[in-house]
């Protein structure tokens, strides 16, 4: 439970969007500090919002921020609102046939937390988190496009820009299937929403501050220091180290997991890449996530983006990812079987 949350999250939820205003100006006086003197960042948060890591092309004509005259009518007709006001409705043998799937008709609206507002940053709701390039969308160089592509054809078996992942083995499917690391890219670097599990944990000392993410477990331990580790150990997550900026940690990632890099849900990184990271508490309700994507391979320009992480008295539960799991199995084994049929 977080200690200085005094309001409920229902009540946070379905607050107006004149007191959401009113709830980012609070003064960095209020911000609680840890024993040690540094803005205390601990507790649970969360980052579930209609705004994704790029801009949707349906509010390009926007920009960055949405107009408040505009803002109700277009987060009532957000596919996944619509779909949260409607899904629960349908029934067994009488729902899509399969075309909407990439929307993530996988699962109903039960199953599915993505946040029901834009982010609202500065009294400002954001249409991507990208704020640099203008255009809300990660810049790919043409050889960056080109090693998506090669890293989709090694790691599912096609050279298409169709995800579909190979069936030679488990190795070959995606490492959110296998529960080796979130999907999504929740634990980053950078760190976006998804679909569900969208809480945090943060837990500091002096000397370490440790993530813990809801998707997956995923836990990224950060020490304050200045030196990285070897090069040639490379952890899921890249070698962070973090230092204080005044009232920001700044985190500098360097290092990440080949097989991670290469499949990096949000944006794949090479061996030279350098991620840098600002967490910032500007309330008693609110942190600030910046982040600084520097990897001239994949990218034509370093690339930027903010997102809001809102205070949160939900507990982190068990994930259980591998229990049940009978998908990655189903899979490799009507491969096996396919086989079988066209010998």
């Amino acid at each position: 439970m977080v200690k200085y949350l005094t309001i409920p999250l229902l009540q946070i939820v379905c607050l107006s969007t004149a007191s959401l205003y009113f709830w980012t100006a609070i003064s960095q006086s209020e911000i609680p500090l840890t024993k040690f003197g540094r803005p205390d960042l601990q507790g649970f948060w969360s980052n579930a919002s209609l705004t994704k890591m790029e801009r949707d092309p349906a509010y390009a004509e926007f920009g960055l921020l949405i107009p408040n005259d505009k803002i109700d009518e277009i987060t009532r007709n957000h596919p996944q609102v619509v779909r949260q006001d409607t899904d629960d409705n349908q029934v067994w043998k009488e729902l899509p046939d399969g075309a909407d799937l990439s929307l993530g008709r996988g699962y109903n609206a039960f199953w599915v937390a993505p946040g029901s507002r834009f982010a609202l940053i500065n009294g400002e709701y954001r249409t991507s988190m990208v704020t640099r390039p203008e255009n809300g969308l990660i810049p790919y160089s043409d050889e960056g496009l080109e090693l998506r592509r090669e890293n989709r054809a090694k790691y599912s078996g096609v050279l298409s820009d169709q995800v579909t992942m190979g069936t030679d083995g488990p190795e070959s499917r995606a490492l959110g299937e296998r529960c080796l690391i979130g999907m999504g890219s929740t634990g980053g670097p950078p760190i976006t929403n998804v679909r569900y599990n969208n809480l945090y944990q943060i837990v500091q000392t002096d000397e370490y501050v440790v993530l813990h993410i809801e998707m997956a477990h995923d836990v990224r331990i950060i020490p304050i220091t200045t030196q990285h580790r070897r090069k040639d150990i490379k952890p899921w997550f890249g070698d962070s180290i973090g230092r204080w900026d005044g009232q920001t940690l700044v985190v500098e990632t360097v290092g990440l997991h080949p097989l991670h890099a290469e499949r990096h849900y949000v944006a794949a990184l090479s061996e030279s890449a350098r991620i840098i990271e600002r967490f910032t508490r500007v309330s008693q309700f609110e942190m600030l996530y910046e982040f600084e994507v520097e990897d001239p391979v994949y990218y034509t320009e370093n690339w930027s983006g903010e997102m809001i992480f809102a205070a949160s008295n939900e507990p982190i539960y068990e994930y259980a990812c591998h229990e049940g799991n009978y998908g990655l199995l189903g899979i490799l084994t009507g491969a096996r079987q396919l086989e079988r049929e066209s010998q």
